[in-house]
This record gives C-alpha cells, structure tokens and sequence, in this order.
C-alpha cells in the first residue's frame, strides 16, 4: 500500500544556533503540524542580535543561490506546497529567492509564494539596507501570493501609514497581491489590542488580541510558519491565520517579561499547537 508524503514547505529564512528565530522558531513548529521542511538558511548566527553580542554572519547571497539551486537540482520546488522567505540579509539574496520562485512557479503552477518582507518594526527602525527594501518591493513582493508583514513593514510597500484594518485593505489593493496577512495592526479606539488583519481580493478580516508585556524576537516568524503550515495542510487562508494567531498567544502567554526574552517553543510546542483547534474550517 503506498504512502502519500506529507505537503512540503520549503523555507528560506535565518537560522541561530540558540534561540527562536526564523527557520529555529518556525521549523520545528511546522513540522509538528505535519508538513515536510526544507530549511534553506540566509544566516548562520549564534543568537538573535538584540544580545549584547552575536557571532556568526549573514551568508553570501552566492552561497544561498548554490543551496537554492540544489533544490531544484533535487525537484523540490516541483513538489512544495508553499515556498516561504522570511529575513534574508541581502538584496542578491532576495535576487537569488526571486529567481528561485520564478523557476518554482513556472515548474510547478500550484505552489503558493508566501513572503515575509523581513525590513523592520515601528519600535527598531529598518535594520535592513536600502537597497534590499527596494529588492522586496521590486522583486519578490510581485510574486507573492501572500504577503506577511507587519505594519511597518506594510507601509514601507505600499507608500501609505497603515493605523487599522481598513488600511490593510486599501494596501493590498495598491500593491495588487491576492492576499496580505498583517500584524501588529493598532485596533481604533482598543489602545490595549493589536489585530492580525487577513485581506484577500474579497474579504477583510480581524483578529484581536490583547497586548502583552513581552517583547521576544521571532513572534512574526513562528506566525508565517504557522500559517503556511495549515495552507499546505489544506486549511484557508482565514482559518489558518487564525489557528496561528492563538499558536502565538500561546506561546507569548508563557513567555518570560524580561527584554527579548526567549518564546518556550519546545516547552509550549502542545499548547501552540491545539490552540484554535475549535476554530479550524
């Protein structure tokens, strides 16, 4: 009796060898859900950098084009589900993941682009360089099916402040994408909530969570692979948005006060998981 494989997700993002964020907060996660990942690392550091010290370095784009092209060399972009990208330190980096999802689309029609325009945050600033934000916006946010920034980063796209649902919906249409999923939106007249804001070419929706007094670094990457986990596992977009904000409640919930403190990934790997169960469509 043959077995059919689980989806594939393959995920290009950063990698720590201590800590969670990019692929060492998302992977571990999505594979838990029961998808395949392919892990294509765009850095090799110890820590996040809001240490007081960090080693390891950003890799050369050449280097991530060579493991890209050993994807392709191996079919893996005909079979994914998703192809997600998330921080990618360099703009021939972002040339080299647009190239690639180039190839993957035209190989394999079905696979959706989630993109993670990884640039900055309202509290930090750009901690990117110029020229891989205009790589984003030029490049890879053209491909995507979906995109995952915050609203920060959101604005930087589409040229316009982004301060409630409405104006996700407005972005959206301006960048012309079929579906953004944005974070950290401020909910009108909630000053304590933030909404998750799902905008599809039809539908705009809301989700809205209490602020927490926590601070940890990778809250948008474990929330991208989340959700695309669920996409690749058959769940809409809305449902799987939503089943990923809760898996992030859940894991901010158990997350130390102290600044930049470490999301318990592993130790909330159960709670992460069932949260939103009920809701699931």
């Amino acid at each position: 009796m043959s077995i059919s494989p689980p989806p594939l997700v393959i995920s290009i993002q950063s990698q720590v060898a201590f800590g969670h964020v990019g692929n060492s907060a998302a992977a571990f996660p999505m594979r838990a859900c029961g998808v395949e990942v392919v892990e294509a690392p765009t850095t090799l550091l110890s820590n996040h950098p809001h240490y007081a010290t960090v080693r390891g370095q950003v890799l050369d784009a050449a280097l991530v084009e060579d493991i890209l092209t050993g994807l392709r060399e191996r079919g893996l972009h005909q079979r994914a589900a998703v192809i997600l990208s998330g921080f990618l330190g360099r703009a021939d980096t972002a040339r080299a993941v647009a190239a690639f999802v180039a190839s993957a689309k035209q190989a394999n029609p079905n696979v959706v682009y989630a993109c993670d325009p990884v640039m900055g945050d309202a509290d930090l600033g750009y901690f990117v360089d110029e020229d891989l934000r205009d790589a984003f916006a030029r490049e890879l946010a053209p491909l995507a099916d979906i995109l995952l920034p915050n609203t920060f980063e959101l604005a930087t796209l589409s040229g316009a402040p982004v301060t409630c649902a409405a104006d996700v919906r407005r972005a959206r249409a301006a960048l012309g994408r079929p579906a953004v999923v944005a974070t950290s939106v401020p909910v009108p007249g909630r000053p304590g909530f933030l909404a998750t804001v799902t905008a599809t070419e039809t539908s705009c929706s809301a989700i809205e969570v209490a602020h927490l007094p926590v601070r940890p670094a990778g809250t948008g990457d474990l929330l991208a692979g989340l959700t695309v986990a669920r996409l690749a596992l058959g769940l809409d977009l809305e449902a799987a948005v939503a089943r990923a904000v809760a898996g992030v409640a859940a894991a901010l919930e158990r997350t130390s006060g102290a600044p930049w403190a470490e999301m318990p990934i592993t130790s909330a790997l159960d709670a992460i998981l069932a949260a939103g169960d009920g809701d699931a469509r």
